[in-house]
């Protein structure tokens, strides 16, 4: 019995550990850098939602937002 719980929590982290290693953040190293002082100021609050969900606070931010991040936003579209 204790064999049988040891191995199902040991599944059960492993596939904790593979979906935490999943959860890339889009983008270049280069552009992360250039958001990720605006994300932390400003959208501290969701920093550990889906991007689209970071994305959208962005544009919700855009007034105050730096520059460099802001040209992120327009090279994407956004």
């Amino acid at each position: 019995m204790l064999r049988t719980l040891l191995i199902a929590s040991l599944f059960s982290s492993a596939a904790t550990l593979a979906m935490a290693q999943n959860q890339t953040r889009s983008g270049t190293p280069d552009e992360q850098k250039a958001c990720s002082k605006d994300v932390s100021r400003y959208c501290r609050s969701v920093m550990n939602e889906a991007d689209l969900v970071i994305l959208s606070c962005l544009q919700q931010h855009r007034p105050k937002i730096s520059k460099a991040c802001d040209a992120v936003l327009a090279s994407h579209g956004q």
